[in-house]
């Protein structure tokens, strides 16, 4: 299916360092290849931090997702006039669906959201989230999701359209990093390399990550990934001596993985997290904790271990750093199994016809 012209696409994206600031900057310039306008509108620091201003015709710094009552009008005057001038709109995290409807009533453009994530935190906080998915669904034409668990989430929360599309990884960069090269093996000091690529954020869990590690003398942990966590994991890894370094926010993730013996992700949840696809299609063994749509993603190609358990995450590390055959074994099923998930084009195809689609049926 073809457009009769170029669509006029509004990509709308909250504050981000991770995987959605990522998708959308792949959506970005998969699009425009494509021939069409797209226009992304996004707090500064994700425009800046992903570089969307070299992949977008347009650029909007909008305040999408911020909580001061200031910011919420400034975000909806921008977006209306935004939303105006699109043929359709795709808004990425339910906040951003939620403005981006708003924006958009009793204007006649369809709205496409992506659900990044399910609620997590405290009861309060997830029954807030769990509220704007209800009016998301409600004001979406069609909610997209990146994991099976938000699928069910959408169709409970009254979505009329819901669908499955896979957030690929991005392809690995090869331009140059802008920091010093890491030796990870001169800096662990003798023990295997185990990488894990988070933000400092509460989901992340690096809490158990280090605990995993303490008061044992096989694996050194290298963190990349910066956040509001920083300075409290700082000082569990005084407390408890454990191994475990971090490096800070690093634009050379390859480079680190290339050096890797393990990979480890302990979250809380994640839909298709970008580091664990990263670390399979590098070669990487890798942890991981069996939340979302972490298992189907990696199938039998990495250890896959219950969520909140520091015994279990330990257990494992363990037995694969004593292990190295079994090591090289998952190695080689990591590149099989990240072979046969959608490259960024597919996931970008899909996204087209789903707006094509649309656009016609708007017509």
């Amino acid at each position: 299916m073809v457009a009769d012209r170029p669509l006029r696409l509004l990509l709308v994206a909250p504050a981000s360092t991770g995987g959605i600031g990522a998708h959308v900057r792949d959506l970005a310039g998969g699009l425009r290849a494509r021939g069409h306008h797209v226009t992304v509108a996004a707090p500064a620091t994700t425009l800046t931090t992903f570089g969307l201003a070299a992949v977008a015709d347009t650029v909007v710094a909008v305040p999408v997702g911020a909580a001061s009552p200031i910011a919420v009008i400034a975000a909806h005057t921008s977006l209306r006039r935004l939303v105006r001038a699109a043929d359709v709109v795709h808004a990425h995290g339910v906040r951003a669906g939620v403005a981006a409807g708003l924006a958009g009533r009793g204007v006649a453009v369809p709205l496409v959201v992506t659900w990044h994530n399910a609620p997590l935190g405290g009861r309060v906080r997830r029954a807030l989230h769990t509220g704007l998915e209800r009016t998301c669904a409600k004001q979406a034409d069609v909610v997209l999701v990146a994991s099976p668990d938000l699928l069910d989430r959408a169709r409970d929360a009254g979505a009329t359209s819901a669908e499955l599309i896979p957030v690929a990884a991005p392809a690995p960069t090869t331009s140059g990093s802008a920091l010093p090269p890491l030796d990870l093996r001169a800096l662990a000091g003798g023990r295997l390399v185990a990488v894990c690529v988070a933000r400092l954020h509460p989901q992340k869990r690096l809490d158990l990550l280090i605990r995993a590690l303490a008061g044992q003398p096989e694996l050194h942990g290298f963190v990349a990934g910066d956040g509001p966590l920083r300075d409290r994991l700082n000082e569990l890894i005084a407390t408890t001596n454990a191994p475990v370094t971090l490096l800070g926010r690093r634009d050379d993730v390859p480079a680190l993985y290339a050096q890797a013996d393990l990979a480890v992700l302990a979250s809380d949840w994640e839909a298709r997290p970008l580091a664990v696809q990263e670390a399979l299609r590098a070669g990487v063994p890798t942890v991981c904790t069996d939340v979302g749509g972490v298992a189907g993603l990696v199938g039998d190609a990495a250890v896959v271990v219950p969520p909140g358990d520091p015994a279990a995450l330990r257990s494992a590390l363990l037995d694969l750093a004593r292990d190295p055959q079994r090591r090289a074994g998952l190695a080689a099923r990591g590149v099989i199994q990240a072979a046969t998930w959608p490259t960024v084009d597919k996931t970008v195809d899909a996204v087209e016809n789903i707006y094509l689609n649309l656009y016609w049926r708007r017509r």
